[in-house]
């Protein structure tokens, strides 16, 4: 990766020096000059970005390096707050190594105009050629790219073995360039054939080429009354962090409470490691897509599937509440133009409590909630919501005076973040229970992901565990142990309101014969469809190999074909479905 980059970077120069005639040298070597000390500064800065990078992804800057230089306030602020160091040390580099530039004479690009321009002409050739096989790296039919990094089990040292600014380089081109193509990079199917295997795999009937999986489901809990139906999406919250879906005793206490008098999923994962990946499977019942979201993705901005679209037209209002800022992510188009009603963002709420970079605290948002709760209520209308915390989010500022921050650690560590979204569980439910709409309404606690998703493996499965709680008058106590997706969660809740629903949701209830084992998780690039513990892993232009999951690790095991066709399909039926605009 490194030779392909010094290549790419160094063909400019080999053209100039060697086709520009001597009576532009000066002009050209000039511009060489700063091209060549501009590209020097930028890869000290990008090396040493590189290290918080790894150290809070697992992996070498890729697309989400790119994604969120969408959103340079909150990221220059996330910056000065928690990286100064690591700043610090980068500017003395960059500033050491221009004095060294400018300061010793580094290289004088007049040198080369010297050579006699026949001598230059006849030397354009072989440069170009050593340029074009750094570049290329590769003697056989195709050049190399990132998957050749790929030669270890070990994810950790395919990680090492890449270069950063190449890895964002190749995001760019892959993410924002061949959209359309990126499925096939991971083999080729009849699409017929794939939805017919999605089908199966999903244990949902396909029946209609042009709205595919769209059914009608019967609930098992009908009811004369409309439920209400608010889903909690908390920012962060690893299954690790609870009791009732990890080992922490005493983090949580408010949503283990939850857990223990109510439906808890003890074996939930998510499908990424991003938050607009839970939005989507939490708002749409959507699988994760190869790329971008489809929060971001143009053709799903409208008549794209969504709870609002599935309610609406039994007089359902509906919002989506956050207490940051809304273009984030995409978030207030995107809930918008699928049918919601109204989006709350932070410009939206009057004297807050506490603001951190990311927006109000968790307190703010869930007092705001319950206030539109109750507007709702009173005016005699259903009403759906997501909601969606932010404060468990680096830099995790908090107020003072709200929860006992752990002895022995930092104010803004992760464990006090989750302990002071747990107090703003807690605060909500007390809100709520003292209002009319309490008992008519079915409330989800879920997680959009996990904090951090990390380790050697090709896909770390166990840190994509995740919790969720469902609060409902309908249901006796219990603990769901099998395992399950967030599109399962919201095919649960969608149950428990009590109505005969027709949608594409692709999960099932818990309480529905039709609910299989499976999860579906999509890490960086690296898809894994995992069915009990027998685990497909797919990455592009690899091999596809299959696994047992087995005491939190993966033990490579024969290729079990038929698993990783159902893989390879999910993977195309998700972008089909997008591409031709029948998720609806």
């Amino acid at each position: 990766m490194d030779s392909m980059l010094i290549g790419i970077i160094l063909s400019p120069i080999i053209i100039c020096i060697t086709l520009i005639p001597k009576y532009f040298e000066k002009t050209i070597s000039r511009i060489l000059y700063f091209y060549l000390f501009f590209w020097m500064m930028f890869l000290i800065f990008i090396e040493n970005a590189t290290f918080p990078f790894f150290l809070q992804y697992d992996v070498r800057p890729n697309y989400l390096f790119l994604e969120y230089l969408e959103y340079p306030h909150e990221i220059a602020s996330l910056m000065f707050k928690d990286y100064k160091l690591e700043l610090l040390i980068s500017f003395i580099m960059i500033i050491l190594a221009s004095i060294v530039f400018f300061k010793k004479d580094f290289i004088n690009f007049e040198n080369a105009f010297k050579t006699s321009y026949l001598k230059r002409l006849f030397l354009f050739i072989p440069l170009v050629l050593i340029a074009f096989l750094m570049i290329r790296s590769s003697i056989g039919h195709r050049p190399a790219n990132i998957s050749d990094a790929l030669y270890s089990s070990n994810r950790i040292l395919n990680e090492i073995t890449k270069n950063s600014l190449y890895n964002i380089g190749y995001a760019f081109y892959s993410y924002k360039k061949n959209e359309k193509n990126l499925a096939d990079k991971y083999g080729k199917i009849s699409i017929l054939e794939a939805y017919k295997l999605v089908s199966k795999t999903l244990n949902i009937d396909f029946n209609d080429v042009s709205k595919p999986f769209n059914r009608l489901e019967e609930s098992h809990f009908k009811t004369d009354k409309l439920k209400n139906l608010v889903i909690f999406v908390q920012e962060s919250m690893g299954a690790q962090f609870t009791s009732f879906a990890g080992e922490e005793k005493d983090l949580t206490p408010n949503l283990n409470n939850l857990a223990n008098k109510n439906l808890a999923f003890t074996n939930l994962y998510a499908n990424g490691t991003r938050s607009v990946r839970g939005l989507e499977a939490l708002t749409s019942g959507y699988l994760p897509i190869i790329g971008d979201s489809v929060i971001k993705r143009n053709k799903s901005q409208s008549d794209f599937f969504t709870i609002a679209k599935l309610l609406k037209p039994f007089g359902y209002k509906s919002s989506f509440i956050y207490g940051g800022e809304g273009r984030f992510d995409n978030m207030r188009n995107w809930y918008l133009g699928n049918s919601f009603d109204e989006v709350i963002e932070q410009k939206d709420f009057d004297n807050p409590i506490f603001t951190s970079t990311w927006g109000v605290s968790d307190e703010d948002l869930v007092i705001k909630a319950n206030e539109k709760f109750k507007e709702y209520s009173k005016n005699k209308e259903p009403f759906v919501t997501v909601m969606f915390s932010q404060s468990n989010h680096a830099p995790f500022e908090l107020p003072d005076n709200k929860i006992e921050f752990i002895e022995n650690l930092p104010k803004n560590d992760v464990k006090n973040a989750i302990k002071y979204a747990d107090f703003a569980i807690g605060k909500f439910f007390e809100l709520a229970q003292k209002e009319e709409y309490y008992k008519d309404t079915v409330f989800v606690v879920v997680a959009d992901h996990n904090v951090r998703t990390y380790g050697d493996e090709t896909i770390p499965i166990s840190t994509f565990k995740i919790p969720a709680v469902i609060i409902a008058s309908n249901i006796k106590q219990q603990f769901y142990n099998n395992l399950s997706s967030q599109p399962d969660v919201l095919a649960t809740a969608l149950d428990l309101i009590g109505l005969d629903l027709q949608y594409p949701i692709l999960g099932n209830s818990i309480f529905s014969d039709k609910k299989n084992n499976i999860n579906f998780m999509l890490f960086n690039d690296t898809y894994a469809l995992r069915k009990d513990n027998e685990v497909a892993v797919l990455l592009p232009n690899k091999e596809a190999k299959t696994f047992y999951y087995k005491d939190s690790k993966l033990q490579e095991k024969e290729h079990n074909k038929y698993l990783e066709n159902e893989a390879l399909a999910l993977i195309h039926v998700l972008s089909d479905m997008y591409e031709k605009k029948l998720y609806k």
